[in-house]
């Protein structure tokens, strides 16, 4: 069973706020076995609400919306659907005394627009929000069902999680739907698809592949749908013995499954060896060593970094050799071997991951452009290094670093 989900709200549109209830709720409604087919975005007018609203129930018995509920005049959406459904906005009082109720408790009064917020349209269920003023409202005709959030993470949660959802399944049993995420790094979609296109063509029908990238990884989603009553059990032995046959394909690229990030994955194997890190750091500004320490648990592996921007840092704190700078740049791989030697010793670790290169925009050269970034990762004893030539913004650089840095550390420990 498909669903629509259509987010309203200007601030979305401009750029002022970023949607992330549509994201929370297909990764919700997929763990319940709906499939959102279609998520859209539109902004506070009766005109676009009624249009879209009316595109969607013409290909789908389902649609959800978040945002436009309120008690300010920009908050639309009950008298749009008002208007599709052709009923009347009418009080509803347990709405408004519970209103009153909450203001009571901080002894506080409702205002006049409390009041005019508390009426709905017609003949719709109104779902109480613990969480807020504004209730949820569910809509149903001539088959179809509509249910409006407040577009307030937090309330829209709530009720999903606690009202709408258990409605949905108790109304739409659906089919079986198990998804299995493989995470990848060290090359880009077109050479992991080529590397497994034959397993991708030989798919049957109720199984599909997704080429999910990001900066400097890629995630493949398998999907599989039950089609002949298969349960979930069932359908989760057909993606292990799929996922085997991507493991036999691509074992080098591959470092997790799931959720599994490289920073919690090389966190999980640091701890496992009972090793220590650190991180020199000139191009990345520290951005390699915040991505470490997000992962709970980090202080006992993470010993420390220094953020060696300028070359007198280099020389003064990690012992680069003023010949070398003076030979080869600050952007090179005998830097970012000093670096890494140098930071090991200063905080007493058992390897280190050391960064140098030209973030941009400016201070590329044509020997040295924008986006040339060496990496290097090892100990005293040993270290390997690669050159990066991005030539992407700033940001991308600096995160693209970072990610193909973990990455590198993580092979290192593992000996390859």
């Amino acid at each position: 069973m498909n669903i629509h989900i259509i987010t309203i709200g200007d601030e979305i549109l401009i750029g002022q706020i970023v949607d992330t209830n549509s994201a929370w709720m297909g990764q919700e409604l997929n763990l319940s076995n709906f499939s959102v087919s279609k998520i859209k975005t539109i902004g506070d007018t009766l005109e676009e609400i009624e249009t879209t609203l009316d595109a969607s129930l013409k290909k789908v018995d389902v649609v959800l919306l978040t945002g436009g509920l309120g008690a300010t005049k920009d908050d639309v959406t009950k008298k749009a659907l008002a208007n599709y459904f052709g009923r009347e906005l009418v009080y509803h009082e347990e709405t408004h005394e519970r209103i009153k109720r909450l203001f009571a408790k901080f002894g506080r009064k409702p205002t006049e627009a409390h009041y005019h917020q508390s009426f709905m349209p017609a003949g719709a269920t109104i779902i109480t929000n613990r969480m807020g003023t504004a209730p949820g409202m569910w809509l149903e005709q001539n088959g179809k069902i509509v249910v409006s959030m407040p577009g307030v993470p937090y309330e829209m949660k709530w009720l999903m999680g606690h009202e709408i959802i258990p409605r949905l399944r108790s109304i739409f049993p659906g089919q079986a739907l198990v998804h299995r995420t493989i995470q990848t790094a060290g090359q880009g979609e077109s050479h992991i698809a080529k590397a497994i296109a034959h397993f991708e063509d030989t798919l049957p029908d109720n199984i599909k592949l997704a080429y999910l990238p990001s900066m400097g990884k890629v995630r493949l989603r398998l999907s599989a749908k039950g089609t002949k009553g298969e349960s979930a059990a069932v359908l989760e032995r057909i993606l292990d013995q799929k996922q085997a046959e991507i493991e036999a394909l691509i074992p080098q690229f591959i470092f997790g499954y799931g959720l599994d990030s490289l920073e919690s994955v090389l966190g999980d194997i640091l701890k496992k060896q009972g090793k220590t890190i650190a991180t020199a750091e000139s191009c990345t500004g520290g951005h390699l060593a915040h991505t470490i320490t997000s992962i709970p648990g980090c202080s006992a592996y993470f010993m420390g970094s220094i953020i060696a921007y300028s070359n007198e840092v280099k020389v003064r704190q990690l012992g680069v050799e003023a010949t070398t700078l003076k030979e080869h740049g600050a952007v090179s791989e005998p830097t970012v071997i000093q670096m890494v030697k140098g930071v090991c010793q200063l905080l007493g670790t058992d390897m280190a991951i050391a960064t140098s290169g030209i973030a941009g925009p400016g201070g590329g050269t044509p020997e040295k452009p924008v986006g040339t970034v060496w990496i290097a990762v090892g100990n005293q004893d040993k270290v390997e290094t690669m050159k990066l030539e991005i030539g992407k913004d700033r940001l991308t650089n600096i995160q693209y670093t970072s990610s193909r840095a973990l990455n590198m550390a993580r092979k290192f420990l593992l000996g390859g």
